[in-house]
């Protein structure tokens, strides 16, 4: 378990210091990602280079960026955190946030491994 928590915090500094290759360093070439937001999926994505792309794409959304786990979960394949999310956005939003705007939020993660490999992640808020 202590080997999973340091391949997601490794996942999570990667995505404070906005480095996409620490991020995906120990991600599977096929991995899934899901996003949902208010119960419904908003972004599903396949294989290493999708993500890659999206997270590349992501950056430019935010000034700076801070998520914090306060939990770890561990299940038989996969690991949930809580996190604490702090961001400054970088540009306006079409729902009306503004560039400079604050968020704090707070979401979970579920993380399904196979082997040593992180399979899917899905990002919960």
């Amino acid at each position: 378990m202590l080997q999973r928590e340091k391949t997601i915090q490794n996942y999570i500094d990667g995505y404070n210091q906005f480095d996409i290759d620490k991020m995906i360093s120990d991600f599977d070439e096929a991995v899934i990602f899901e996003n949902i937001q208010g119960g419904e999926t908003n972004m599903l994505l396949t294989g290493l280079t999708s993500f890659k792309q999206q997270a590349e794409q992501a950056k430019t959304y935010f000034s700076s960026r801070m998520q914090t786990i306060t939990s770890f979960k561990h299940l038989e394949n996969e690991t949930e955190i809580v996190i604490n999310y702090f961001a400054i956005l970088g540009m306006d939003f079409p729902n009306g946030l503004k560039k400079g705007q604050e968020l704090n939020l707070k979401g979970k993660s579920i993380f399904e491994f196979s082997g040593d490999k992180i399979s899917k992640l899905t990002d919960i808020s």
